[in-house]
Protein backbone atom coordinates (compact mmCIF):
# COMPACT_ATOMS: atom_id res chain seq x y z
CA UNK A 1 0.00 0.00 0.00
CA UNK A 2 1.24 3.41 -1.04
CA UNK A 3 1.68 5.47 2.11
CA UNK A 4 -1.28 8.62 1.06
CA UNK A 5 -1.40 12.14 3.30
CA UNK A 6 -2.33 15.47 2.38
CA UNK A 7 -4.82 18.20 2.36
CA UNK A 8 -7.72 16.20 3.32
CA UNK A 9 -7.97 12.55 4.69
CA UNK A 10 -9.98 10.73 6.83
CA UNK A 11 -11.21 7.21 5.82
CA UNK A 12 -9.88 6.99 1.97
CA UNK A 13 -6.55 8.85 2.67
CA UNK A 14 -5.06 6.79 5.49
CA UNK A 15 -1.17 6.70 6.06
CA UNK A 16 -0.79 3.48 7.42
CA UNK A 17 -1.90 -0.25 6.72
CA UNK A 18 -5.34 -0.83 8.14
CA UNK A 19 -3.88 -2.23 11.76
CA UNK A 20 -0.61 0.34 12.28
CA UNK A 21 -2.90 2.67 14.77
CA UNK A 22 -3.60 -0.61 16.79
CA UNK A 23 -0.24 -1.08 17.80
CA UNK A 24 1.61 2.39 17.83
CA UNK A 25 0.33 3.74 21.48
CA UNK A 26 1.01 7.24 22.65
CA UNK A 27 3.40 6.11 25.75
CA UNK A 28 6.68 8.76 25.04
CA UNK A 29 8.15 11.12 23.59
CA UNK A 30 9.64 8.10 21.29
CA UNK A 31 6.41 6.83 20.28
CA UNK A 32 5.47 10.32 19.35
CA UNK A 33 8.53 10.92 17.31
CA UNK A 34 7.80 7.57 15.72
CA UNK A 35 4.57 8.35 15.22
CA UNK A 36 5.50 11.88 13.56
CA UNK A 37 8.11 10.11 11.32
CA UNK A 38 5.47 7.06 9.52
CA UNK A 39 3.91 10.31 8.87
CA UNK A 40 6.03 12.26 7.15
CA UNK A 41 8.65 10.27 6.03
CA UNK A 42 7.01 8.59 3.50
CA UNK A 43 5.47 11.61 1.71
CA UNK A 44 8.57 12.65 1.49
CA UNK A 45 10.33 10.01 -0.02
CA UNK A 46 7.96 9.32 -2.67
CA UNK A 47 8.55 12.93 -3.64
CA UNK A 48 12.18 11.78 -4.29
CA UNK A 49 10.89 8.84 -6.28
CA UNK A 50 9.58 11.31 -8.99
CA UNK A 51 12.56 13.29 -8.81
CA UNK A 52 14.89 10.23 -9.45
CA UNK A 53 12.41 8.95 -12.39
CA UNK A 54 12.06 12.27 -14.07
CA UNK A 55 16.26 12.13 -14.35
CA UNK A 56 15.79 8.90 -15.18
CA UNK A 57 13.83 10.07 -18.35
CA UNK A 58 10.29 8.58 -17.03
CA UNK A 59 8.64 12.07 -17.53
CA UNK A 60 8.90 14.60 -19.85
CA UNK A 61 6.73 18.22 -19.74
CA UNK A 62 3.82 17.16 -21.23
CA UNK A 63 3.12 14.43 -19.47
CA UNK A 64 4.14 16.36 -16.13
CA UNK A 65 1.62 19.54 -17.33
CA UNK A 66 -1.27 17.00 -18.10
CA UNK A 67 -1.23 15.01 -15.40
CA UNK A 68 -1.01 18.69 -13.15
CA UNK A 69 -4.27 18.60 -14.68
CA UNK A 70 -5.89 15.59 -14.19
CA UNK A 71 -4.43 15.80 -10.36
CA UNK A 72 -6.12 19.07 -10.35
CA UNK A 73 -9.50 18.41 -11.84
CA UNK A 74 -10.47 14.73 -11.38
CA UNK A 75 -8.57 12.70 -8.43
CA UNK A 76 -7.82 15.71 -6.06
CA UNK A 77 -11.67 16.40 -5.79
CA UNK A 78 -12.65 12.74 -5.88
CA UNK A 79 -10.60 12.46 -2.83
CA UNK A 80 -11.52 15.91 -1.09
CA UNK A 81 -15.12 14.53 -1.60
CA UNK A 82 -14.89 11.11 -0.61
CA UNK A 83 -13.24 12.31 2.65
CA UNK A 84 -15.64 14.74 3.96
CA UNK A 85 -18.53 12.68 2.63
CA UNK A 86 -17.55 9.71 4.63
CA UNK A 87 -17.02 11.64 7.59
CA UNK A 88 -19.39 11.03 10.51
CA UNK A 89 -19.87 14.36 12.00
CA UNK A 90 -23.40 13.81 12.70
CA UNK A 91 -22.81 13.18 16.70
CA UNK A 92 -20.45 15.41 18.92
CA UNK A 93 -21.66 18.69 16.99
CA UNK A 94 -19.58 21.73 18.92
CA UNK A 95 -19.90 24.51 17.43
CA UNK A 96 -17.56 26.34 19.51
CA UNK A 97 -15.01 24.18 18.60
CA UNK A 98 -16.09 24.90 14.37
CA UNK A 99 -16.00 28.28 14.96
CA UNK A 100 -12.34 28.64 16.79
CA UNK A 101 -11.37 26.50 13.62
CA UNK A 102 -12.77 28.84 11.26
CA UNK A 103 -11.51 32.06 13.25
CA UNK A 104 -7.98 30.62 13.50
CA UNK A 105 -8.22 30.00 9.51
CA UNK A 106 -9.27 32.98 8.90
CA UNK A 107 -6.79 34.71 11.40
CA UNK A 108 -3.89 33.12 9.99
CA UNK A 109 -4.95 33.47 5.95
CA UNK A 110 -5.37 37.51 6.49
CA UNK A 111 -2.07 38.08 8.77
CA UNK A 112 -0.22 36.14 6.48
CA UNK A 113 -1.12 37.74 3.44
CA UNK A 114 -0.70 41.31 4.95
CA UNK A 115 2.78 40.57 6.11
CA UNK A 116 3.35 38.89 2.31
CA UNK A 117 2.01 42.12 0.90
CA UNK A 118 4.49 44.66 3.00
CA UNK A 119 7.63 42.26 2.69
CA UNK A 120 7.78 40.60 -0.73
CA UNK A 121 9.03 42.69 -3.21
CA UNK A 122 7.91 40.21 -6.04
CA UNK A 123 4.35 40.24 -6.42
CA UNK A 124 4.16 36.69 -8.47
CA UNK A 125 5.48 34.69 -5.66
CA UNK A 126 2.78 36.21 -3.10
CA UNK A 127 -0.34 34.10 -3.92
CA UNK A 128 1.87 30.82 -3.40
CA UNK A 129 3.91 31.78 0.06
CA UNK A 130 0.23 32.94 1.05
CA UNK A 131 -1.54 29.78 0.13
CA UNK A 132 1.76 27.71 1.32
CA UNK A 133 2.31 29.56 4.57
CA UNK A 134 -1.22 28.69 5.66
CA UNK A 135 -2.51 25.73 4.60
CA UNK A 136 -1.78 22.24 5.68
CA UNK A 137 -2.65 18.23 5.65
CA UNK A 138 -3.88 18.71 8.86
CA UNK A 139 -6.50 16.19 8.04
CA UNK A 140 -4.76 13.51 7.68
CA UNK A 141 -2.34 14.20 10.91
CA UNK A 142 -5.31 15.32 12.69
CA UNK A 143 -7.41 12.07 12.36
CA UNK A 144 -4.39 10.04 12.65
CA UNK A 145 -2.90 11.52 16.04
CA UNK A 146 -6.55 11.46 17.73
CA UNK A 147 -7.24 8.43 16.85
CA UNK A 148 -3.76 7.50 18.08
CA UNK A 149 -3.99 8.84 21.72
CA UNK A 150 -7.74 8.11 22.28
CA UNK A 151 -8.91 5.70 20.26
CA UNK A 152 -11.61 7.66 18.29
CA UNK A 153 -11.23 10.18 15.71
CA UNK A 154 -13.09 12.82 18.36
CA UNK A 155 -13.63 16.14 16.98
CA UNK A 156 -11.01 15.73 13.89
CA UNK A 157 -13.69 14.93 11.46
CA UNK A 158 -15.55 18.29 12.94
CA UNK A 159 -12.19 20.33 12.13
CA UNK A 160 -11.81 19.01 8.91
CA UNK A 161 -15.51 20.07 7.80
CA UNK A 162 -14.78 23.11 9.41
CA UNK A 163 -11.29 24.31 7.90
CA UNK A 164 -11.20 22.58 4.49
CA UNK A 165 -13.84 24.99 2.24
CA UNK A 166 -11.68 28.02 3.91
CA UNK A 167 -8.57 26.48 2.68
CA UNK A 168 -9.58 26.25 -0.66
CA UNK A 169 -11.86 29.64 -1.26
CA UNK A 170 -8.75 31.60 0.62
CA UNK A 171 -6.13 29.97 -1.71
CA UNK A 172 -8.55 30.38 -4.85
CA UNK A 173 -9.23 34.12 -4.24
CA UNK A 174 -5.07 34.61 -3.59
CA UNK A 175 -4.02 32.59 -6.33
CA UNK A 176 -6.24 34.24 -8.84
CA UNK A 177 -5.13 38.06 -7.07
CA UNK A 178 -1.48 37.35 -7.66
CA UNK A 179 -1.07 35.30 -10.88
CA UNK A 180 1.06 35.51 -13.82
CA UNK A 181 -0.18 38.03 -16.16
CA UNK A 182 0.83 37.98 -19.91
CA UNK A 183 2.04 41.49 -21.17
CA UNK A 184 -0.73 43.27 -21.70
CA UNK A 185 -3.30 41.48 -19.88
CA UNK A 186 -5.20 43.60 -17.26
CA UNK A 187 -3.35 44.04 -13.90
CA UNK A 188 -6.19 44.44 -12.00
CA UNK A 189 -8.97 41.50 -11.35
CA UNK A 190 -12.48 42.37 -11.41
CA UNK A 191 -14.41 40.72 -8.18
CA UNK A 192 -16.69 39.00 -10.65
CA UNK A 193 -13.59 37.16 -12.23
CA UNK A 194 -12.14 36.14 -8.54
CA UNK A 195 -15.48 34.98 -7.43
CA UNK A 196 -16.27 32.75 -10.47
CA UNK A 197 -13.11 31.35 -9.71
CA UNK A 198 -14.20 29.94 -6.40
CA UNK A 199 -17.49 29.11 -7.13
CA UNK A 200 -15.88 26.94 -10.23
CA UNK A 201 -12.85 26.03 -8.52
CA UNK A 202 -12.97 21.66 -8.57
CA UNK A 203 -11.53 21.27 -5.25
CA UNK A 204 -14.57 23.89 -3.59
CA UNK A 205 -17.25 22.25 -5.95
CA UNK A 206 -16.36 19.09 -4.36
CA UNK A 207 -16.37 20.47 -0.60
CA UNK A 208 -20.29 21.66 -1.61
CA UNK A 209 -20.98 18.53 -3.14
CA UNK A 210 -19.73 16.56 -0.27
CA UNK A 211 -21.08 18.71 3.28
CA UNK A 212 -25.07 17.07 2.41
CA UNK A 213 -23.32 13.74 3.06
CA UNK A 214 -21.45 14.21 6.12
CA UNK A 215 -24.17 16.81 7.89
CA UNK A 216 -27.37 13.91 6.96
CA UNK A 217 -24.88 10.73 7.14
CA UNK A 218 -25.99 9.56 3.39
CA UNK A 219 -24.65 6.64 2.54
CA UNK A 220 -22.63 5.98 -1.05
CA UNK A 221 -23.76 2.44 -2.60
CA UNK A 222 -20.94 0.43 -2.83
CA UNK A 223 -20.55 0.17 -6.47
CA UNK A 224 -19.85 4.25 -7.16
CA UNK A 225 -17.80 4.48 -3.66
CA UNK A 226 -15.62 1.64 -5.30
CA UNK A 227 -14.86 3.72 -8.14
CA UNK A 228 -14.11 6.44 -6.25
CA UNK A 229 -12.19 5.35 -3.57
CA UNK A 230 -10.13 4.05 -6.69
CA UNK A 231 -9.88 7.49 -8.25
CA UNK A 232 -9.07 9.05 -4.53
CA UNK A 233 -6.51 5.99 -3.54
CA UNK A 234 -4.43 7.67 -6.21
CA UNK A 235 -4.47 11.25 -6.07
CA UNK A 236 -1.87 11.81 -3.21
CA UNK A 237 0.87 10.06 -4.54
CA UNK A 238 0.35 10.21 -8.09
CA UNK A 239 0.47 14.29 -7.08
CA UNK A 240 3.50 13.68 -4.70
CA UNK A 241 5.49 12.07 -7.72
CA UNK A 242 4.80 14.37 -10.46
CA UNK A 243 5.64 17.46 -7.55
CA UNK A 244 9.06 15.48 -7.47
CA UNK A 245 9.50 15.67 -10.99
CA UNK A 246 9.20 19.21 -11.38
CA UNK A 247 10.95 19.90 -8.75
CA UNK A 248 14.63 21.96 -9.12
CA UNK A 249 17.11 22.56 -6.87
CA UNK A 250 18.35 25.33 -8.55
CA UNK A 251 14.82 27.17 -8.63
CA UNK A 252 14.12 26.47 -4.78
CA UNK A 253 18.01 27.66 -4.08
CA UNK A 254 17.00 31.31 -5.48
CA UNK A 255 14.50 31.26 -3.48
CA UNK A 256 15.58 29.87 -0.23
CA UNK A 257 14.75 33.01 1.93
CA UNK A 258 11.03 32.64 0.98
CA UNK A 259 11.29 28.79 1.33
CA UNK A 260 12.33 29.26 5.08
CA UNK A 261 10.52 32.05 6.33
CA UNK A 262 6.89 30.13 4.95
CA UNK A 263 8.33 26.76 6.63
CA UNK A 264 8.82 28.56 10.00
CA UNK A 265 5.38 30.22 9.64
CA UNK A 266 3.40 26.89 9.06
CA UNK A 267 5.42 24.74 11.48
CA UNK A 268 6.55 27.18 13.97
CA UNK A 269 4.90 30.24 14.35
CA UNK A 270 1.53 29.54 13.69
CA UNK A 271 0.88 26.86 16.78
CA UNK A 272 2.98 29.17 18.81
CA UNK A 273 0.29 31.87 18.09
CA UNK A 274 -2.75 30.09 18.62
CA UNK A 275 -2.73 26.51 20.22
CA UNK A 276 -1.97 28.74 23.77
CA UNK A 277 -5.26 30.57 22.36
CA UNK A 278 -6.78 27.47 22.05
CA UNK A 279 -5.64 26.57 25.77
CA UNK A 280 -7.14 29.85 27.11
CA UNK A 281 -10.32 28.81 25.56
CA UNK A 282 -10.62 25.66 27.32
CA UNK A 283 -10.05 23.31 24.59
CA UNK A 284 -7.96 20.03 25.32
CA UNK A 285 -7.57 16.40 24.86
CA UNK A 286 -9.14 15.02 21.49
CA UNK A 287 -9.61 19.22 20.40
CA UNK A 288 -6.95 20.05 21.29
CA UNK A 289 -4.89 17.88 19.49
CA UNK A 290 -6.34 18.70 16.03
CA UNK A 291 -6.61 22.05 16.45
CA UNK A 292 -2.77 21.94 16.99
CA UNK A 293 -1.62 19.56 14.38
CA UNK A 294 -4.54 21.47 11.96
CA UNK A 295 -1.90 24.85 12.92
CA UNK A 296 1.58 22.69 12.60
CA UNK A 297 1.20 20.29 9.99
CA UNK A 298 3.23 20.82 6.70
CA UNK A 299 2.15 22.04 3.31
CA UNK A 300 0.00 20.45 1.76
CA UNK A 301 0.94 18.71 -2.06
CA UNK A 302 -2.71 20.50 -3.15
CA UNK A 303 -0.54 23.68 -3.08
CA UNK A 304 1.53 22.91 -5.63
CA UNK A 305 -1.03 21.78 -7.92
CA UNK A 306 -3.15 24.34 -7.44
CA UNK A 307 0.06 26.89 -7.57
CA UNK A 308 0.85 25.42 -10.93
CA UNK A 309 -2.56 25.21 -12.60
CA UNK A 310 -3.33 28.58 -11.64
CA UNK A 311 -0.21 30.21 -12.71
CA UNK A 312 1.52 30.95 -9.88
CA UNK A 313 5.17 30.26 -8.50
CA UNK A 314 4.59 26.21 -8.01
CA UNK A 315 8.58 26.06 -7.81
CA UNK A 316 8.39 28.04 -4.59
CA UNK A 317 5.50 26.01 -3.23
CA UNK A 318 7.64 22.94 -4.46
CA UNK A 319 10.39 23.68 -1.98
CA UNK A 320 7.97 25.04 1.04
CA UNK A 321 5.98 21.41 0.81
CA UNK A 322 9.12 19.23 1.06
CA UNK A 323 10.71 21.39 3.92
CA UNK A 324 7.79 21.60 6.01
CA UNK A 325 7.37 18.10 5.33
CA UNK A 326 10.88 17.26 6.89
CA UNK A 327 10.43 19.80 9.24
CA UNK A 328 6.97 19.11 10.31
CA UNK A 329 7.87 15.38 11.66
CA UNK A 330 9.77 17.70 14.52
CA UNK A 331 7.82 20.64 15.61
CA UNK A 332 4.40 18.26 16.05
CA UNK A 333 6.92 16.01 18.12
CA UNK A 334 8.22 18.37 20.30
CA UNK A 335 4.16 20.10 20.12
CA UNK A 336 1.92 16.91 21.26
CA UNK A 337 5.07 15.92 23.87
CA UNK A 338 4.80 19.42 25.66
CA UNK A 339 1.12 19.84 25.42
CA UNK A 340 1.06 15.98 26.89
CA UNK A 341 3.61 17.29 29.53
CA UNK A 342 1.29 19.83 30.69
CA UNK A 343 -1.47 17.45 30.98
CA UNK A 344 -3.16 19.06 28.48
CA UNK A 345 -3.71 16.40 26.18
Amino acid sequence: MIPRIQSVGIKSNTIFPDDMSQKIRFGGPMDTFLFSINATLPVFLTIIIGYILKRCGFFDENFTKAADRFTFRVTLPVLLFVDIATSDISTGYDLKFMLFCMGVSCAAFFTIWLFAVFFIKNREQIGSFVMASFRGSAAVLGIALVKNIYGDTGLAPLMVVSVVPFYNAFSVIVLTIYAKREEGEQKKIPFGKILLQVVTNPLILAVVLALPFAFFGITIPSIPMKVLDNLAGIATPFALIILGAEFEFKAVKSKASLTIIASAVKTIILPAVFVPIAVLFGFEKDALVAIAVMLASPSTVACYIMAREMNNDSRLVSGIVMLTTLVSSVTITALIFILRSLSLI
